[in-house]
């Protein structure tokens, strides 16, 4: 039978044993390299990788102190003796967060009878709404008195029977898909009083003569300076177009873009926007009070240039003519909001920025 010489110092000479010490101590010295590179390669999330930090500054420089440890991290002892059996486990990927979602969820209270009655009454009415379907399910079935409107939506969600169930389907998927793509809202993006740092980007749709034309405004929101162009039709074409006209117009000094949430600024207008690295923010839904510098802009708009007879269905004498309001906007018209100076004036005397001449904005 073979001997085991691991623990058998015996054998060895002299100077192994103080190379094997010696490895040992740099080895001990050298853990919270080795700790950090392995968590980066399983790429564990900040909040993980902030866990192993407690525990490699309480073995370091904490000294073994847990309570100079908690003060040091801002955290309560009960969280850090709560993670100490995790980390000690030698498994990094269990100082993840777990998922706080319930084991028993609310399933549905609906009986099969109900739900056999209701897809009776929803086939004949398929267009009808969850209340009018609750007052023809109670006229038909009076003994039925715990029926509720709750009921009749988790029911018409569980049937999937809609008048139009190939355009619900597909709305349904674009909600799916925009739920697993998280937005940057503005409100995380800090304020800085610099032109060109944001620029804030909306649509004014107007009728003439039975046609549609859609006006796509911006305003930087520290000096205020502007620019609109008219387009026929509202796409992430024509966005895209718009935004490649504005980096143009102002020389590429844009850092940030606000829009809302429509549809026009998706697709190509996002593959754009990435493309001329610019980071796109945006507006909480059916809040306007987000865009407020645009929204002002965009009455702006209305009441000193389209409710003066300025409209046309003419896209091109259109174009012309907001080009030329846009000009008289941005270097006669005072703005009160910078002390009734005139938007480009505040442009010059704050800082040297490529004026908007009329000759960049001709469609």
């Amino acid at each position: 039978m073979a001997t085991d010489h691991r623990y058998n110092w015996s054998w060895a000479p002299k100077q192994d044993k103080t190379t094997y010490f010696l490895e040992s101590k740099v080895e001990l010295s050298d853990r919270p390299t080795r700790l950090r590179k392995m968590a980066k390669n399983l790429e564990l999330s900040k909040q993980a990788r902030v866990r192993l930090e407690w525990f490699l500054w309480y073995e370091g420089k904490g000294g073994g102190d847990v309570s100079l440890t908690c003060r040091h991290f801002g955290i309560a002892r009960k969280t850090f003796y709560k993670w100490k059996p995790t980390f000690e486990s030698g498994n990094l990927r269990r100082l993840e967060s777990k998922s706080t979602a319930p084991k028993h969820v609310r399933q549905p209270e609906h009986t099969h009878l109900q739900y056999a009655r209701f897809c009776k009454i929803r086939r004949r009415y398929p267009r009808w709404g969850k209340e009018k379907l609750l007052r023809i399910y109670r006229a038909e079935y009076p003994e039925d008195t715990k029926i509720s409107l709750w009921h009749i939506q988790r029911m018409t969600v569980r049937s999937g029977i809609y008048y139009n169930g190939k355009k619900n389907q597909r709305i349904q998927r674009k909600r799916k898909k925009t739920a697993t793509k998280p937005r940057p809202r503005i409100q995380t993006l800090p304020e800085e009083a610099k032109s060109g740092f944001l620029l804030c980007l909306d649509t004014v749709q107007r009728s003439c003569q039975g046609k549609t034309r859609y006006i796509y405004t911006a305003v930087d929101k520290h000096s205020k300076v502007a620019f609109a162009h008219a387009y026929t039709t509202h796409s992430s074409t024509t966005a895209k177009d718009f935004l490649c006209r504005l980096y143009y117009l102002l020389d590429g000094r844009i850092q940030n873009i606000q829009t809302d949430n429509g549809q026009e600024f998706r697709k190509y207008f996002e593959r754009t926007a990435k493309k001329l690295n610019l980071t796109q923010y945006y507006s909480r839904v059916r809040t306007p009070k987000d865009n407020g510098t645009n929204e002002r802009f965009n009455r702006t708009l209305s009441e000193e240039f389209i409710q003066m007879g300025n409209m046309t269905d003419d896209t091109k004498l259109l174009n012309k003519r907001l080009t030329d309001w846009i000009v008289e906007y941005n270097f006669i018209r005072p703005h009160q909001s910078l002390q009734y100076e005139p938007p480009m004036n505040y442009h010059y005397r704050k800082q040297k920025v490529l004026p908007m001449y009329p000759s960049s904005t001709e469609p």
